[in-house]
């Protein structure tokens, strides 16, 4: 639907018994647009993100819809928008669902970092600094109830009039514990194609690190003015973010100290261990960077820099000329085999200036890259063809991204900018698809770790719920070993079950999520808990 077409169908109409009236499209995405609207029961005005009815009739995407708000709800924060109410209503005969949200005058990062580019060629390292900080201290909120944001870019970053940084859009935000299976599985694709994590592009499960790769994506953007990994398709970019090392800021930015280039270059760590380990310990570090530069000049770009990497070269390997015979070109293997940690990237020196923060709160279990193949003459053919299977897989799971609403294209805004809330194309739910993940889910049976335990304190000693003080939060139970969770709701006296899932990369034993999610509200007394459980064994 075009904007003008939407704006023209729902202005003057009103939602929730005639409370909330709408008014000018602030932005549309690929499956909600937003409002801007007057709430008559407060005498305010507020941002109104209705579901298109063509989605409101497909049960799947309201529940994604309702989660969302629900979700959000529960982040109250300075930098993140938020959410005041949420319902149903009719229109056109139809199911429409919407969240009220807080109304964000001001204009997105994209147009900030845009103004900045073409006055001084990029963003000033003490204002991409301090911009990355206050994300960060969103994330390290949503991070702490559970949520991973999974599309963080500029597009999704409000600035208000007094430059206060608002994190918007956990449309596609999945809480790590969730009840709802059929949006929980293993192997979903979510976010935009230039700010995805490598694990995300692989279809595997994710955790916060992820968001802290996104952001870290975003600073290099800020510093530089363009994105680290960039080409014509969505496929090529997934691959450079799975294969490809970024070059060091500085490389393009002369002005970018060491510290900074560091910075980065361990927020992009191919390996989720290697990144930070929270979003807490992401933006100390960044405050520590930002009192070396403070007051430092304006950016200064060097012409001849280096091209953005692209994962261009597995096209001609997966899709070799009609005449010609297919075999392994340039990256072919390393699409077999996704991770391959380089043996000294350019910015190593870098990178140790970079001391490893304590970490903030549990890391989730260790990273598992599948092993190298070792090709010889006599299975070659083998080779070639499992690759191109490989890659064909990604092809489908960057076509869904492309299909679906992940492009590289930021939301429709309005001419004039003065009041701007957009929301992004690919935000909630609008991309999803699944994969092995390039071999993820093709080893064999996997037991879980036994040593990953949580206290019987946990449970025990459970904190009342903020919203009714007669129920208990959901403790985090999750990605930890089942004898350990039993123990411990055991021990509290609360009533569970297990749900057996079918999946390799945790292993057997290893609790993936639970229903209450963390932070949930819940009745002991009355409630079962599921505990959803991996089986160890490849997905089927």
């Amino acid at each position: 639907m075009s904007q003008d077409g939407a704006q023209g169908r729902y202005a003057g109409r009103a939602v929730a018994g005639g409370r909330y009236q709408l008014r000018d499209l602030l932005g549309e995405g690929g499956m909600a647009s937003v409002h801007l609207a007057y709430d008559a029961a407060l005498d305010r005005q507020v941002a109104i993100k209705t579901l298109h009815t063509e989605l409101g009739r497909e049960s799947s995407f309201r529940e994604r819809f309702r989660r969302e708000a629900q979700a959000v709800a529960k982040l109250t924060h300075t930098n993140i928008v938020s959410v005041f109410d949420t319902g149903e209503d009719e229109l056109d005969g139809t199911t429409m669902p919407y969240i009220v949200m807080e109304y964000v005058e001001g204009k997105p990062l994209r147009s900030v970092l845009d103004a900045d580019v073409k006055q001084y060629g990029a963003m000033p390292a003490a204002k991409a600094l301090k911009i990355t900080a206050d994300v960060l201290a969103a994330l390290e909120v949503s991070h702490e109830m559970g949520l991973v944001h999974r599309d963080i870019k500029p597009g999704n970053v409000m600035m208000t009039k007094r430059d206060v940084v608002k994190v918007m859009d956990f449309g596609i935000a999945r809480a790590m514990q969730s009840g709802v299976t059929s949006m929980t599985q293993t192997g979903m694709v979510v976010g935009t194609p230039q700010y995805l994590s490598p694990e995300q592009a692989l279809g595997r499960g994710v955790d916060a690190r992820s968001d802290l790769y996104s952001v870290g994506i975003m600073l290099f953007e800020l510093l530089t003015g363009r994105l680290p990994f960039n080409a014509d398709s969505p496929l090529a970019i997934a691959y450079a973010h799975v294969q490809e090392e970024p070059v060091a800021p500085s490389t393009i930015n002369r002005s970018i100290p060491p510290a900074l280039d560091a910075l980065v270059a361990r927020a992009l760590k191919k390996n989720p261990n290697e990144r930070f380990p929270s979003a807490a310990a992401m933006r100390d570090e960044c405050a520590r960077v930002a009192s070396t530069v403070h007051g430092a000049s304006s950016p200064v770009i060097n012409g001849d820099a280096p091209a953005p990497r692209s994962g261009a070269g597995v096209s001609s390997a997966v899709f070799p000329p009609v005449d010609q015979q297919a075999v392994p070109g340039p990256g072919i293997q390393s699409v077999q085999t996704p991770y391959q940690p380089p043996q000294q990237p350019s910015y190593a020196a870098g990178y140790q200036q970079t001391p490893p923060p304590a970490p903030a709160y549990r890391t989730p279990p260790p990273y598992q890259a599948p092993p190298a193949p070792v090709p010889s003459k006599g299975n070659r053919p083998v080779i070639v063809g499992s690759a191109i299977v490989a890659a064909l897989a990604v092809v489908a799971v960057v076509g869904i991204i492309a299909l679906k609403g992940g492009s590289d294209d930021e939301p429709e805004t309005r001419a004039d900018e003065k009041t701007s809330q957009t929301t992004s194309p690919s935000p909630a739910g609008g991309t999803s698809g699944g994969t092995s993940g390039g071999g993820a889910n093709e080893a064999k049976h996997k037991d879980g770790d036994k040593s990953k335990v949580i206290e019987v304190e946990k449970c025990t000693n459970a904190r009342d719920s903020f919203l009714d003080k007669s129920k208990k939060s959901m403790p985090s139970l999750t990605f930890v070993h089942i004898d350990s969770v039993k123990a411990c709701l055991q021990k509290a006296g609360w009533k569970y079950r297990e749900d057996k899932q079918d999946e390799n990369v945790w292993g057997k034993g290893t609790v993936m999520m639970t229903s209450p999610a963390q932070g949930d509200a819940f009745d002991p007394k009355n409630t079962t808990i599921v505990l959803t459980v991996s089986t160890g064994d490849p997905a089927s």
